[in-house]
């Protein structure tokens, strides 16, 4: 008897039933996360009414949520902390028309949100999370390593407005700026002597975090990869495609200051790939020096009336002062 598990078309059966079931599971996950979404903004907007309507006195107004929610567990149960009541009494004080929130992000999306004071920081990760289709971790992760005031800095107050309203969407080779790039997902203790070699592996091992720093549209394509020239062999520490931009993007690691040869090194693998790597489809490569620090004058003469598309960032290992970050896009609005 003929084994039909072996059968072309049986096999696509199978695979249709698959696609079919997991359609329907993601729609139901989505659908009751959209309900539940709804139903939270609904409470937060009869707690509020509740207030406004002179129900209770300004001084009582602390001690409404410990009695609803004491009530409100009672008779539902779990779900109605002092603090979840909180959380949906501020979803519609931020979003007090329901259209503007997306069914592409869940109530715990918008729990983490929530905590964001800064309106235009929240509005740019909550744009971000619906770009980018960031899980929870990683709402929080971008969160706690100050994306938004990373980006914001040296930009100013229209594209920090304009930042806010659309997120970030790589367009070009400036796109990838950011100050710093934080690499705290490496793990490395403090005070360990690392390596460049050190800080490759750990990004190879960390590599979807890595990607997660970048930014969206980035495709691994080796590490360490060799070029010849003149009978010398040269090594790119990363290299990546970028979908988007329909490019190859170099990357060098440099533990240190970067200096004016890390530079010239980059634009001659840039023209090597320009020349002997890159297809007709392929637009220009670009190259991305991260080091620990950087002297931007020097950077700025170095690539003088140059036309490489080259950018030189800081990484660090650790989480930035966000405080002072924040103080810096504050000076750039106010101004």
């Amino acid at each position: 008897m003929k084994d039909i598990s072996k059968d072309a078309e049986y096999k696509q059966l199978v695979e249709n039933i698959g696609s079919a079931y997991q359609s329907a599971k993601t729609r139901i996950v989505s659908a009751v996360n959209t309900e539940m979404l709804h139903a939270y903004w609904q409470i937060g907007k009869y707690i509020i009414e509740f207030e406004q309507g002179g129900k209770i006195k300004a001084e009582y107004g602390k001690r409404l949520l410990e009695k609803l929610s004491k009530d409100l567990r009672l008779r539902y149960g779990k779900g109605f902390s002092r603090s979840n009541l909180n959380y949906m009494r501020l979803l519609y004080d931020k979003y007090p028309a329901y259209e503007k929130l997306s069914d592409r992000l869940s109530w715990s999306h918008y729990y983490e949100l929530l905590k964001v004071e800064d309106d235009l920081a929240r509005e740019f990760y909550e744009k971000q999370a619906i770009i980018e289709n960031w899980t929870i971790r990683e709402l929080r992760r971008q969160k706690k390593t100050g994306l938004f005031h990373r980006l914001a800095v040296g930009k100013d107050k229209e594209k920090i407005l304009e930042l806010s309203k659309q997120g970030q969407i790589i367009e070009s080779e400036n796109d990838f700026l950011k100050d710093p790039h934080v690499f705290e997902f490496l793990n490395f203790p403090e005070n360990y002597q690392y390596n460049e070699n050190d800080i490759e592996k750990a990004v190879i091992n960390n590599l979807q975090q890595f990607l997660l720093e970048l930014g969206k549209g980035f495709a691994f394509v080796g590490r360490q990869q060799r070029i010849t020239l003149n009978n010398r062999h040269y090594f790119i520490d990363l290299v990546f495609y970028h979908v988007k931009l329909k490019c190859y993007v170099l990357i060098d690691l440099k533990i240190g200051e970067v200096e004016h040869e890390h530079i010239g090194q980059m634009k001659l693998y840039l023209g090597y790939y320009m020349k002997e790597v890159n297809e007709e489809t392929d637009n220009e490569p670009i190259g991305l020096i991260l080091s620990e620090e950087k002297d931007d004058i020097m950077v700025e003469y170095a690539m003088l009336n140059d036309k490489s598309k080259l950018v030189v960032s800081k990484y660090q290992l650790y989480l930035p002062d966000i405080e002072q970050l924040k103080n810096k896009v504050k000076e750039i609005i106010e101004k």
